[in-house]
């Protein structure tokens, strides 16, 4: 059955045209009710009665949810025309918008993958002594507590806890598995009479708790600690701060499901190759430190990332990839939206990336009180604004959208997305592309309002591919008359520049290359190069003998760049014996005039004539030499019966 529409004006306040709605859908639409959230409500339980209804309301969910549990019923899925598109200033024709927001909402929701996370409640405080033993009272009958004190004259005479005495030098882990080193660790002898006694101090002692409470004014001991899950950190001497972490941890007991936010296909990694250094992007990005080195790819320990998306932004090969949902659903989200909005008569439409916890309460805002969202400004609700890199952005420009804007959240890392932007705007050029970090909504209104629309593509592509193959795409649709664009330093698209008199064509450079950029030919000594496949990871740099290579970011967006090309080639070295071609002849003939008659190994004529064959003939050569080193000893006679006879005779 197909999915129907539930209209509602909110009390005449926007309009809606529901004839119009269902032509540019496809998807029947009920009568425009005007109160169906009270007045109304029969009308909405008789339209819940299908489960295919989609009540076009999201600020009265939670009442329809309840309205449906009342009557044993499925809760119906939602749609909020209203704020994003029905209450704004522009009159100007909202049927286009309308119908791409529809046109999102019918694309089915990915499964995210998840892991279960198990928190028993083991609790562990640390921090200033008092407030820790002040905490620890008001939570011992809920939690499994610990108290951490960093001065043993502090030791409390109740045993509604356990208590030690020690400093906290190194945390690890996440809700569920913390790992805990402490130095100094003395613990509590409660036996006899008067104070408590505690033992001889020990370094490196361990331990492991399921949620780590922290109550110093101290340096966190996590990265990022406010998305550390299970790592609570309020001011001592705030004790509403210390009641809300308090509130907190009693929550943080039973079994929860942890998304599984990015994907590691550790073959595609161009971390290092034979402890030559290359790249280090993620690393370097990563805020809560959930990715490490592990030899030749990196590592992500999924209880530690937090899903801020930097990584995928910046990955330069694909290696890791934001997976809840997929990059690939937000590439099919925009491309939708985009022909949705063109298919109801739209031009030029515009897109607004948010997410929920700012961006939609800033839409929701500016659409009550303010002038809301122009009509050409369509909103795409995603889970990590730091995910949304250079390859998104071209892709949204390149599916037909005017201009793309990141509303950015005020705890948004700026670090990937201003590196983005700027490789972004190099490709796409100025004026398109902006980053919005806004939290006054009649500001976010008033400058969507007054921005000039620079035209869009006449003829958008279909966003397939890998994100390098949808930039590279997006960048010849944007830019159909440029054959190279030059980039910022480290964009991860360039080429390889070969000094030629200083390559001697070892091809150490290709046994190394991670994406198979740099390449040889078994019948030549060429090295052969494709530029689409360069990550500009400075491998090949890094690891040249000859400190022949250098680097050019740029992208080329000629045919050229798919295809191999020669950066250096020699004439190969004829075997002097058998007249087979191996080498290079330049080599050869500077390793003969370095050695021959000068080194020990090829003193005589013979011997350096060894060097100018080729491995077969050079094999042959040392067997009929008088000091051949494969040469043995005569080979003894075969024993035979008469020998053994003879000798028996003899004793």
């Amino acid at each position: 059955m197909s999915k129907q529409l539930i209209l509602c004006n909110c009390l005449g306040t926007q309009t809606l045209d529901a004839e119009a709605l269902e032509t540019a859908t496809g998807l029947p639409c009920s009568k425009v009710h005007d109160n169906l959230c009270m007045g109304q409500m029969g009308v909405a339980a008789e339209a819940m009665q299908n489960e295919d209804a989609v009540i076009c309301c999201q600020q009265e969910r939670r009442r329809f949810e309840e309205l449906a549990d009342d009557l044993g019923l499925e809760h119906p899925a939602f749609l909020d025309l209203r704020d994003r598109a029905g209450w704004s200033a522009d009159m100007a024709a909202k049927l286009p918008k309308m119908s791409a927001l529809v046109a999102e909402a019918k694309l089915p929701s990915p499964q995210v993958k998840s892991l279960d996370i198990a928190s028993e409640g083991l609790c562990l405080i640390f921090g200033e002594d008092e407030a820790a033993l002040s905490l620890a009272r008001q939570i011992a009958g809920q939690l499994n507590v610990t108290v951490l004190l960093s001065d043993p004259e502090s030791l409390p005479l109740d045993r509604g806890f356990d208590v030690v005495v020690g400093r906290l030098r190194r945390v690890e882990g996440a809700l569920g598995g913390f790992s805990l080193t402490i130095d100094a660790l003395r613990e509590l002898i409660p036996g006899g009479r008067g104070p408590f006694g505690l033992t001889e101090p020990k370094d490196g002692g361990k331990s492991a708790c399921d949620i780590l409470i922290d109550l110093s004014r101290d340096a966190p001991m996590v990265s990022a600690p406010q998305k550390r899950e299970g790592y609570l950190r309020a001011d001592p001497h705030s004790p509403r701060a210390v009641m809300d972490v308090a509130l907190e941890a009693v929550q943080l007991v039973g079994t929860f499901e942890k998304p599984l936010y990015v994907k590691l296909e550790p073959h595609l990694c161009a971390h290092s190759r034979a402890n030559q250094p290359a790249c280090s992007n993620c690393l370097d990005i990563c805020p809560t430190g959930a990715i490490t080195s592990a030899g030749e790819h990196v590592a992500v320990d999924p209880m530690i990332c937090a899903g801020c998306g930097s990584c995928s932004a910046v990955c330069p090969s694909g290696a890791i990839s934001y997976d809840a949902p997929p990059v690939s659903e937000t590439f099919r989200r925009m491309q939708v939206m985009s022909e949705a909005y063109r298919g109801a008569g739209g031009k030029a439409p515009r897109l607004l990336i948010v997410d929920e916890a700012h961006g939609l309460e800033m839409i929701r805002l500016a659409a009550r009180f303010g002038r809301g969202l122009p009509a050409d400004v369509i909103p795409l609700e995603i889970e990590a604004l730091a995910g949304f890199g250079h390859a998104e952005m071209l892709g949204a420009l390149g599916c037909g959208f005017a201009s793309v804007d990141v509303l950015l959240n005020p705890r948004t890392e700026r670090d990937a997305p201003d590196r983005e932007l700027a490789l972004a705007e190099a490709i796409a050029g100025p004026g398109k592309l902006r980053l919005l970090d806004l939290t006054d909504p009649d500001a976010l209104s008033e400058i969507l309002f007054a921005s000039e629309v620079p035209g869009a593509v006449d003829t958008p592509m279909l966003p397939l591919g890998t994100r390098r193959q949808i930039a590279r795409l997006a960048a010849r649709t944007l830019r159909p008359e440029d054959s190279k664009i030059d980039l910022p330093e480290n964009a991860p698209y360039g080429a390889v520049l070969v000094d030629q008199d200083a390559c001697t064509l070892c091809l150490s450079c290709v046994s190394l290359c991670p994406s198979g950029a740099l390449g040889d030919n078994p019948d030549k000594p060429q090295l052969l190069f494709q530029e689409d496949a360069c990550l500009q990871c400075g491998l090949c740099e890094n690891a040249c003998p000859e400190d022949a290579i250098t680097l050019q970011p740029r992208m080329d967006l000629t045919d050229e760049a798919l295809s191999q090309r020669v950066l250096n080639e020699e004439e190969p070295f004829a075997c002097i014996e058998c007249g087979a071609l191996f080498g290079v002849k330049s080599t050869i003939e500077r390793i003969t005039e370095r050695l021959a008659g000068k080194h020990s190994m090829f003193a005589t004529s013979d011997a350096a004539k060894t060097i100018q064959m080729c491995d077969d003939c050079r094999v042959r050569a040392q067997f009929r030499a008088t000091d051949n080193p494969f040469a043995g000893g005569e080979r003894p006679r075969p024993r035979t019966s008469d020998d053994y006879f003879s000798r028996r005779r003899d004793h």
